[in-house]
């Protein structure tokens, strides 16, 4: 039996090889999934005490700003979280396109408790629910936050 070598059949299938393996990768990178949720939102905010129901407190309007946490690519703070004061910041995770107060019922500078999350759609508006607990009141809140 002839054994049939043929060296440019050879190159040709090692050269086919290796430009499929060489594809150009074009995909983009990753982006910071946060980057939706920072800047300065418009609050709109109601809540009710616990035990109270049917009581609504009078709606709230006032400003946050969501920040970057330069210590986690998924973490951010939320400065004058539920109104507490300018000065005052939450620490949240972000996961998609949700947020949500990290740790849970966290204790904010002011000795409020608070535990809560939001869903974005979109860019904006990002949908909040949350309880505050004050040390003497536990109250029910919903927010929308809006650019």
């Amino acid at each position: 039996m002839k054994k049939i070598f043929n060296p440019g059949l050879v190159g040709l299938v090692t050269l086919i090889a290796l430009y499929s393996s060489c594809a150009k990768d074009t995909s983009s990178p990753s982006s910071d999934n946060r980057s939706k949720f920072l800047g300065t939102w418009n609050v709109t905010e109601t809540y009710n005490k616990a035990g109270s129901p049917g009581w609504l407190m009078p709606l709230l309007t006032y400003q946050v700003t969501v920040t970057a946490d330069p210590d986690s690519s998924t973490a951010v703070f939320i400065s004058n979280f539920a109104n507490a004061g300018a000065n005052v910041k939450a620490h949240a995770e972000t996961s998609g396109n949700n947020i949500y107060i990290s740790p849970a019922k966290q204790v904010l500078s002011t000795g409020w408790k608070v535990d809560g999350s939001g869903t974005i759609t979109g860019t904006t508006p990002i949908n909040w629910i949350y309880t505050i607990d004050n040390g003497a009141d536990i109250f029910y809140a919903t927010a929308v936050y809006s650019k």
